[in-house]
């Protein structure tokens, strides 16, 4: 706890709250601003994500809202943001000046630990995951991480559901039913009679009954449309169920009642519920469907469930455990026809502005990008850079104005969004593209003015030649690459990586890069050597590792290191760059393809059995 600055309830500071929650345009009011500072007085310094799990504002809103208080003096320019004097003056007249967290440590809120014994489920789900079906964003498909995965089924143990019985799963795109089937098979047996997997994905159900073959554990999977009533025979079957449904109202009371549907009639039998935050009006809404097919609430864990791709939610979402009563019963017994998805919901556009040239976009239904990530990725459309601040809804009707429309394209370097192997793929850099003469060029390097403002975002952290004192988070970086690209085979042993890179490093330190902060140890790194093709004799740089840890402004941190190692092999006259990467290591595959790479060879690999065929001799 801090010593609380003491000051009187200033009007002043409330009107603070108000100004800047309409600015915004904020469902949740001033009280919305004042969970944001609260949560920066206590987290500081703190990142956009960081800022979006500790109030359940989604990550979009709570960008807005930093930059309207950044604006009027209240947070730092510099980030991770932390709140300035002004900000913390601001925070003790509202009476919060106090730092206090009694969020538990060990289990960081979640109410579950996962213990050593179940280490093993979450490699194996890790690796089942890189192999499975991609999410698909249109129906609100978010893949949760292999360890909620685990958590989800600890939840049903500890709930007394599991061992024994049956269990329903209302889509399983999460591929709850592996983790239900790998946990069994680390514990030495089934912890359940069957699974049954209801989804629309015919991919996703091929995908668990293959990958569940030879588990032990009786998995059911069956292609089903959930706006249509569930096939008889899956009527009243089931113990216990679970579903993490579209993330609508109307998404939550049909997959609710689907489950209902399955369940064995009579209370106390349990519904396992997963959902991203909404605002309060929203929630009211979830909550009113929850109560309208007469289930109540036996727990709830905020932050339980953590996804890969999530942003907008900050890439958490709430479990709650429902039961069964005496008056519960399904509230669409039969076909559903109105809105589902996210999207099928939308029927306002979102002006968004590129933050570094101020073209404004729509965002929605009938525009171009229907959604923030494909505008994201794609980059913006006049400067190739961004990010994009969100601004007001309009009717999608309405026809956007001169002003809203983009300047000419003008050709400039992009922002390269990359992250830490192993971590979820984040939107990279689409470059502007050449005239084709003879080859395409996927990168030029950036004007003068254009080198300037990647250093100004990219701070604190600047480029350097690597050198021994770099030695050990440089065999971190290498180790993490190592597990990303081969999981259970890779050597991750940090101190075997800090060794074979020592020893290169004797050799020649061209081409080895970090990037790092005042007195700081490296917080990316990436290294390029200069080879030549033995039947060509022509030369080439062989991108061989790109790593940046998860500080706040990694993508500006990324395009430091990636023009930093291509300028490097401009300067020795190189023409040709490639790069190794494999076919599992999604996010660098993302990375290559987005910043101009084409996939040019196949690797192909075959494993012959071990020692000599059985019934012949050795020849």
């Amino acid at each position: 706890m801090t010593n609380a600055r003491r000051h009187p309830r200033s009007t002043t500071a409330d009107s603070v709250l108000t100004e800047v929650a309409e600015a915004v345009r904020l469902q949740e009011g001033p009280p919305g601003v004042r969970s944001v500072l609260r949560a920066l007085r206590r987290l500081a310094p703190a990142s956009t994500k960081d800022l979006s799990r500790a109030t359940g504002l989604p990550v979009p809103i709570v960008a807005a809202l930093g930059n309207e208080l950044r604006r009027r003096g209240f947070v730092t320019t510099q980030r991770p943001s932390r709140l300035t004097e002004a900000g913390l003056d601001l925070v003790a007249q509202l009476g919060m000046d106090l730092s206090l967290d009694a969020t538990c440590t060990t289990c960081d809120g979640r109410e579950l630990v996962i213990p050593d014994v179940l280490d093993e489920a979450v490699l194996r789900l890790r690796a089942l995951m890189e192999s499975g079906p991609a999410a698909d964003m249109a129906i609100d498909q978010s893949h949760c991480t292999a360890e909620t995965k685990v958590r989800r089924v600890l939840a049903l143990l500890t709930a007394g559901t599991l061992p024994g019985g049956s269990l329903l799963l209302i889509g399983d795109d999460d591929l709850v039913s592996l983790a239900v089937a790998v946990v069994g098979d680390v514990l030495g047996g089934p912890i359940v009679e069957q699974v049954t997997v209801v989804d629309i994905s015919p991919e996703i159900l091929d995908y668990i009954r293959k990958a569940s073959a030879g588990l032990g554990t009786r998995v059911e999977t069956v292609q089903h449309d959930l706006r249509l009533p569930l096939p008889d025979e899956l009527h009243a079957q089931h113990d216990v169920a679970m579903t993490d449904p579209p993330y609508t109202a109307e998404g939550a009371r049909l997959f609710l009642s689907r489950a209902v549907e399955g369940l064995r009639p009579g209370p106390s039998h349990s519904v396992f519920f997963s959902f991203g935050g909404k605002s309060p009006d929203e929630m009211l809404e979830v909550q009113r469907e929850i109560m309208g097919l007469g289930l109540v609430t036996n727990g709830f864990v905020r932050n339980f469930n953590e996804y890969e791709g999530s942003g907008i939610l900050g890439g958490v979402g709430f479990f709650q455990h429902l039961l069964t009563t005496t008056s519960t019963a399904p509230t669409h017994a039969g076909e559903f026809s109105g809105p589902l998805y996210t999207g099928d919901k939308r029927t306002r556009q979102r002006e968004y502005t590129c933050v570094a040239c101020d073209a404004r976009f729509r965002v929605g239904p009938g525009a171009r990008w229907t959604a923030v990530a494909a505008l994201r990725e794609e980059g913006c459309p006049n400067c190739g850079k961004g990010p994009f601040r969100p601004g007001r809804l309009v009717p999608a009707e309405d026809p956007a104005t001169p002003a809203e429309q983009p300047p000419a394209p003008v050709r400039a370097p992009v922002q390269s969004p990359v992250q830490v192997p192993g971590q979820q793929a984040a939107p990279a850099p689409v470059p502007a593209p050449a005239a084709p003469v003879g080859r395409t060029h996927g990168w030029r390097p950036p004007a003068e003015q254009d080198r300037a403002a990647l250093a100004e975002r990219a701070r604190p952290y600047v480029t350097r030649q690597a050198d021994e004192r770099d030695l050990p988070a440089i065999g971190r970086f290498e180790a993490e690459i190592a597990r990303v690209s081969f999981g259970e085979d890779a050597i991750d042993d940090p101190a075997r990586w800090e060794s074979r890179l020592g020893r290169a490093m004797e050799k020649s330190k061209e081409g080895m890069i970090v990037a790092h902060g005042p007195g700081e140890e490296p917080v990316g790194w990436c290294w390029v050597s200069i080879n030549q093709n033995a039947m060509t004799g022509d030369r080439y740089a062989n991108f061989r590792s790109l790593a940046v840890s998860p500080v706040d402004n990694r993508s500006d941190v990324a395009e430091l290191l990636l023009t930093a190692g291509l300028e490097f092999c401009l300067a020795r006259g190189i023409t040709e760059v490639v790069g190794r990467v494999h076919v599992g290591n999604v996010p660098m595959r993302t990375v290559y393809r987005k910043f101009g790479f084409d996939p040019t060879s196949l690797s192909m690999k075959l494993f012959l059995p071990e020692g000599e065929p059985e019934g012949e001799s050795a020849r």
